[in-house]
């Protein structure tokens, strides 16, 4: 029986769709799963999605649909993708399977049963994009200091687990096991901000929303989302507090989690002491990948600069775009990706490196023996010297693989196929096809070369699945396992190779780039060409926006959200309430020049009449900046 790996994702939270960013997760763990079974391993890969939490409650509502509905939608979205960037998962688990929920349930009742959950009431901060809980003391400049947004007063009944008991028994595994938490800067990370300074008993459960798995013996409460999210790694192999499965005593501790490091804390404080509470052993790694930025910026929907996965295997391919992200990608330190950079690789890396060693290679062997790979005949200490670079150069791969250092291993493979490159510069067999006597020369140099393809195409295999095999059928290799690397000369002579093919056409950057700005405004009018969505101009004229100024502002007393504005616009000044008390003081509006709806039909809120509306845009998830107007602009001015 094969020696088993057990490696997961963190499952993707179902609130909208992963750009690529998010995408990269799961290439990367794909990427790791294809790689351990060729070495020979029984490996299980596991993905999902997580969708309870009361920021899908509030999206579902906002969209006017059950919750249910709203992640089955989002779910479907997320697993559409995965499978087009051709990720060979073995399980799918959604935290609404039934399984999950009954077993999350079993788990919450055990933990309090033991002791290690007890009632109390919760006051402090909650973010609910991170659905995080924070103290006075953790907040950033009054904000989440995860995602640097608002966070809400909460103050109610709660569940809390008792993470301080077992502070100390984590703090020494994590110093006896050296290799549990990587890279090594994640290790120090968690250690110096969170262990050292003590841990809090976490609250672990919620009263103020509804969508999420009951407390099965206090329904009022549903269970915190991230213990929920977290057991998912075990309940989706069979874990069962009263009577696991057979796959779990297989498959766990599971040998990898994959994760972001913006949820490292949750996967290597919470989810050990949540598994030392449970008695089960704990992962034998944790591998905290870096961020993908958009050039030098975090991705933003408010920015503007999100990419899509699989919006960028259409505008290149699956393989291409999988072969960026995990060539990019740097073992501990941030990855960027622009279309510029794209292209580039695209034409240095895929076209030029790759794709013209193995044509020109190709083109060689039909043009000069009908396509027959030869036999080896005259050797020299070049020659010596090329399969020595194929052997090591595997070597070399494995290890790095094994480290998970993927970007590393991939320049490897790349460094073999730029040797190969310059190995038919040094050899320049279009000499040596012109003297007979030199042709015995000529078939061991293609041979060579299709044997050092050989290597590189096995080698690109958990890289760019579907790249590596075209290859590998074009050079006709029946050997194209990891064994098969150890010696250089496995590729069969004799065998006539398919008539060659372009595997990467090399790019023209201008003309990609207007294809692609094409392709994204084709894709915006699309969405945009809705018949909900779509006005005339006629439609647009019946709007009056104009310019007013902020001349007091007080807070609404029979609301916390609301503030009450009186606005001068040249010839008439109007009063309007407003939903922006919490991202602005009265004082701080005071002066400043905003857009108003001006010919809105009057409406009582809160008793109060609103004579119009002011403009203001969702700069993300949850932060609202009114739009000002330079103060040069006169009150009253027409916007057009």
């Amino acid at each position: 029986m094969n020696k088993k790996f057990y490696i997961t994702t963190a499952i993707t939270y179902a609130s909208r769709k992963p750009h690529v960013g998010n995408t990269y997760e799961i290439i990367f763990s794909d990427a790791i799963a294809r790689f351990k079974r060729m070495q020979g391993y029984d490996v299980h890969f596991c993905t999902g999605t997580d969708e309870h939490g009361q920021k899908i409650e509030e999206l579902a509502k906002k969209e006017g649909i059950e919750p249910k509905k709203y992640v089955d939608m989002i779910s479907s979205q997320i697993k559409e993708i995965w499978d087009k960037m051709n990720a060979s998962y073995d399980t799918f688990i959604r935290t609404t399977d039934k399984h999950h929920i009954d077993v999350v349930q079993k788990i919450f009742k055990k933990l309090y049963d033991n002791g290690d959950i007890y009632l109390s009431k919760y006051e402090g901060w909650y973010c609910i994009p991170c659905e995080s809980f924070w103290t006075d003391t953790q907040l950033v400049d009054g904000k989440c200091p995860d995602c640097h947004r608002k966070v809400n007063k909460t103050k109610e009944d709660a569940y809390f687990f008792r993470m301080s008991k077992y502070q100390g028994k984590l703090m020494k595994y994590i110093r006896d096991n050296i290799d549990f938490i990587m890279p090594k800067s994640r290790e120090n990370e968690i250690i110096n901000n969170f262990l050292k300074p003590g841990l809090q008993d976490l609250c672990i459960s919620r009263k103020s929303f509804k969508w999420g798995i009951p407390v099965s013996f206090d329904p009022d409460h549903v269970v915190y989302v991230w213990l929920d999210a977290l057991v998912n790694y075990i309940t989706a192999i069979g874990y069962d507090p009263d009577r696991s499965s057979d796959k779990f005593q297989n498959l766990w501790p599971a040998d990898l989690h994959v994760i972001g490091k913006d949820i490292l804390r949750f996967h290597t404080v919470y989810w050990p002491i949540i598994l030392m509470a449970l008695d089960l052993p704990l992962p034998k790694q944790i591998f905290g990948h870096p961020w993908l930025l958009a050039g030098t910026s975090k991705m933003s929907k408010s920015v503007g600069n999100v990419m899509y996965a699989d919006d960028l295997s259409e505008l290149f391919s699956v393989d291409a775009i999988r072969f960026y992200l995990l060539s990019s990608m740097p073992y501990s330190h941030d990855g960027s990706i622009t279309y510029d950079t794209i292209i580039s690789t695209w034409n240095s890396e895929l076209a030029n490196t790759l794709g013209n060693l193995v044509k020109r290679t190709c083109d060689m062997i039909c043009k000069y023996f009908d396509g027959v790979i030869p036999e080896v005949d005259v050797e020299t200490e070049l020659d010596d010297e090329l399969k020595s670079f194929c052997v090591s150069s595997f070597k070399k791969y494995e290890k790095l693989m094994n480290e998970y250092k993927v970007s590393d291993a991939i320049f490897a493979v790349m460094s073999l196929a730029r040797r190969a490159n310059k190995y038919i510069d040094e050899t320049t067999p279009w000499i040596l096809i012109k003297d007979t006597k030199d042709h015995g020369r000529l078939k061991t140099v293609l041979y060579n070369l299709m044997e050092s393809i050989r290597f590189i195409s096995v080698m690109l295999k958990p890289i760019m699945p579907q790249a590596a095999e075209d290859i590998l059928k074009q050079i006709c290799s029946d050997y194209n396992s990891f064994d098969s690397l150890k010696q250089f000369g496995k590729l069969k002579s004799g065998v006539k190779i398919e008539k060659p093919q372009i595997l990467f056409n090399r790019i023209d950057e201008a003309k990609k780039l207007k294809e692609i700005e094409q392709f994204n405004h084709d894709n915006n009018a699309e969405l945009e060409s809705l018949p909900e969505n779509l006005i005339t101009i006629n439609d647009f004229s019946k709007v009056s926006l104009k310019v007013f100024e902020v001349l007091e502002c007080e807070k609404l007393k029979k609301s916390k959200k609301l503030l009450k504005l009186y606005l001068d616009g040249g010839n008439k000044q109007i009063q309007v309430v407003s939903g922006i008390a919490n991202w602005y003081e009265p004082e701080a509006l005071i002066g400043k020049k905003v857009i108003v709806v001006a010919n809105l039909k009057p409406a009582k809120i809160c008793g109060e009449e609103s004579q119009g509306m002011i403009l203001a845009a969702d700069a993300s998830e949850d932060d609202v900046r009114v739009i000002f107007v330079d103060s040069s602009v006169p009150n009253g001015s027409e916007i057009h």
